[in-house]
């Protein structure tokens, strides 16, 4: 009763001493600090986790002593009505000036509601389905009691081989920041004071998508002019969408761990970009600057961190150890934990946790919020849209719901677990999820699917193959959904195999081997870029569906039957086989490359065992229609630094079903002074068009679009030739030109 009553009293004086409620959140941020110690000031840079979920090695604590005495901030996995009214009624009520506290929680492609994996998304090419995924996750998210969301990963990546691409959007810079603005656009809303939104975490700053050899948590090296051409955009995109906060990652960049680089969050971030919001570290990456031999001990690194710029501390306890002994040593501006603690209470004063540290705790809403109908069926569309078509020989898709026998064979058939993917949050596996079957059911009568499961996704055991082999050869029709577990792809789940996994590829195989003559589907469940390399000459189609998540199998089935015309487009390179990486689109030439007019030349920048190009390119998906590009226009030759230009270009759909077409844009800087990739993608519509209809689509340029950071780290443009295109893939030849003149 006597805490109560302190923190009763303080929270009035609080309140007398800053007036009523306003949007004047800094005066009453810094009338609040002027009640609070050093040590209730590094309690808010401090965050550990609750038992409802783990996401990293457990770290023991005893969180209620913590919250009560004021020194933590923030929680990690702890949500559900009950749980954070729990918490928030002790930092409310139990602590000495009752700061409410920050929940946390990885909704990173959905909640309760799980959308399909990142990658997955991105391959749609829709920014509003996109934007849309991100308000119903912080529609359920904050009607669970959080506040944050560590989303969105916006790490440019080239490297299949590490399992968290699948987080990611990609390998492109400019796709990948659009998408990155559509994120926290979603989360946050127009005002993070409503109840239903929650604050975005752009991670992980920065280059974590380049870690040597596809390993997680690897080194980084790489030129500054790579650093800020390649890896910055898509977080400085963030900032100017408003994004709340910011995540340093688990790798060293150039020597220097990022959770300890003063360059990138003091000089970049905060220096050069403004950013206001505040920087929490990965999962104990503080700490993990000791094993980098970057500090001496968890000290150190403490002190390291918080002269670096990281303001808060996820799980790793040393700020709370360290910070005060290091202020009161000298080697710890207390300026430096006051502007760490500034933001994080800027944060929750936004968030309206001042005025109603309870105001994301509501039983009704937790309850009919979550899996509300409309947010399935979206789900079901986003499903759909992020389906890419790679391979369509002999028209096998869609199938006929008139066909008589349709085998149904794979250990991804039935999965009501795997489909959702890595990084599910909270969503149902075994109860909310609809597997591919279920999906098909839908379209099919129970005497016309046949179905065998064949094998399981790991384990050596052909013992079903036999059974799979026989349903298969009583089929019209087959198909196969495999793929990796959820488990093999995000964090730690680095691949040094890009195959489909285990005996999969084996059966594969088989089934055609015993059905030489009939139309063959492969359906595609994976985090990655998977090689595909023999299945590309076993089957007839391949939809890759990634993990497509609550309502993946109804989506899949939608596809597949031609209720929804595939129109996802690969936003990442697909390999012929790992010895290719890394390969991506945007890459430079070199001074040998091989000609056009004699590729076999000798001497060249080629592989003796397989070719240069991937299996599949960037931008690539099919469609059960046709798209024809015609009458390229340029409204101008000549591009002025103070002007723009309009490309443009008809598009016919001379198919037979109506659709959506990717439209991209792609431009040339042919010479520079630093070399410039052979194609960048600088624009794309999506688009849809009846059968038979045609559209004219325009893109406008202007110099702004074409600026780089030279070799003096001077961001601008030069004036010279550059080639333009607009196309359906990555996979064209640039046919135009056009001059920036001084």
């Amino acid at each position: 009763m006597k805490n109560l009553k302190q923190a009763l009293f303080s929270l009035a004086v609080f309140f007398y001493g800053i007036g009523s409620w306003g949007q004047n959140y800094e005066a009453q941020v810094d009338s609040l600090m002027k009640l609070m110690t050093l040590q209730e000031k590094i309690g808010q840079t401090v965050m550990y986790g609750g038992s409802w979920d783990q996401t990293g090695p457990i770290v023991g604590t005893d969180n209620g002593k913590l919250i009560r005495e004021g020194n933590m901030g923030g929680m990690l996995n702890a949500f559900t009505v009950k749980g954070t009214r729990d918490l928030q009624k002790v930092a409310v009520e139990e602590s000495r000036l009752g700061i409410p506290l920050l929940f946390g929680y990885d909704v990173i492609h959905g909640h309760r509601t799980i959308f399909p994996i990142n990658l997955g998304m991105a391959a749609s090419w829709d920014l509003n389905l996109i934007e849309e995924s991100c308000r119903i996750a912080a529609e359920e998210a904050s009607a669970e009691g959080l506040h944050w969301t560590f989303s969105p990963m916006v790490d440019v990546s080239r490297e299949p081989r590490w399992g968290r691409i699948s987080e990611g959007a990609g390998e492109d810079v400019f796709l990948g920041s659009e998408i990155a603005k559509a994120y926290v656009k979603g989360y946050q809303g127009d005002d993070l004071s409503k109840s239903n939104t929650i604050l975005a975490c752009a991670k992980h700053y920065v280059a974590y998508g380049a870690a040597q050899a596809g390993r997680d948590y690897h080194t980084v090296n790489m030129g500054e002019g790579e650093l800020r051409n390649v890896f910055l955009p898509p977080f400085k995109a963030t900032v100017d969408a408003g994004v709340e906060t910011f995540m340093s990652a688990f790798n060293e960049l150039n020597g220097v761990p990022t959770s300890g680089n003063k360059f990138t969050l003091r000089d970049i971030l905060r220096g050069e970009w403004d950013f206001k919001g505040f920087v929490v570290s990965d999962y104990t990456s503080i700490n993990e600057m000791v094993p980098h031999g970057f500090a001496k001990d968890d000290k150190d690194a403490a002190r390291i961190g918080m002269n670096a710029g990281v303001d808060m501390d996820m799980m790793g306890g040393v700020y709370k150890d360290y910070l005060k002994d290091l202020v009161e040593e000298g080697k710890v501006s207390e300026a430096y934990i006051d502007d760490a603690c500034r933001r994080i209470l800027l944060a929750k004063f936004k968030l309206g946790l001042f005025e109603d540290p309870y105001r994301y705790i509501d039983e009704q809403r937790e309850e009919t919020t979550k899996y509300k109908p409309e947010f399935l069926n979206k789900a079901r569309e986003i499903a759909a849209a992020s389906s890419v078509l790679l391979q369509n020989k002999n028209n096998a898709l869609p199938l006929s719901t008139s066909t008589k026998k349709i085998a149904f064979i794979g250990p991804l058939v039935k999965d009501e677990y795997d489909i959702l993917g890595n990084w599910a949050a909270k969503g149902d596996r075994q109860g909310k999820a609809v597997s591919v079957f279920e999906g098909i059911s839908e379209y099919l009568k129970p005497n016309q699917i046949l179905y065998a499961k064949g094998c399981e996704i790991l384990k050596a055991d052909t013992s079903g193959f036999e059974e799979a082999i026989s349903v298969s050869k009583k089929a019209d029709e087959i198909v196969l959904v495999m793929g990796e577990g959820h488990h093999m792809s995000g964090e730690a789940a680095s691949r040094t195999n890009l195959k489909i996994p285990g005996i999969q590829p084996q059966l594969i195989r088989k089934i055609r081997e015993a059905n030489p003559h009939k139309k063959i589907t492969l359906v595609l469940m994976n985090g990655r870029p998977i090689n595909l390399s023999d299945e590309v000459d076993f089957v007839d189609a391949i939809l890759e569906v990634w993990f497509p998540g609550t309502m993946g199998g109804a989506g899949t089935a939608d596809v597949l039957f031609g209720n929804y015309n595939p129109s996802g487009k690969l936003t990442v390179t697909f390999p012929r086989n790992v010895g290719q990486v890394p390969i991506y689109y945007n890459m430079k030439n070199t001074g040998r490359p091989i000609p056009e007019s004699n590729p076999g030349e000798d001497y060249k920048s080629n592989y003796i065992d397989a070719p240069n190009s991937p299996l599949f390119v960037f931008g690539h998906g099919l469609s059960y229609t046709t798209f024809t590009y015609s009458n390229f226009k340029l409204s101008s030759n000549k591009l002025t630094n103070s002007g723009a230009i309009t490309a443009s270009v008809t598009i016919t759909n001379t198919g037979n079903k109506d659709g959506h077409e990717v439209v991209q844009l792609y431009v040339h800087d042919k010479v520079g002074s630093v070399t410039r990739p052979v194609r960048e993608l600088k624009g794309f519509q999506k688009i849809f068009l009846k059968k038979g209809e045609s559209q004219t689509v325009s893109f406008t340029i202007s110099a702004d679009d074409l600026k780089f950071y030279n070799s003096d780290m001077v961001y601008g443009v030069e004036p010279g030739t550059f080639e333009i295109a607009i196309a359906s893939s990555s996979d064209f030849k640039f046919e135009n030109e056009f001059e920036l003149i001084d």
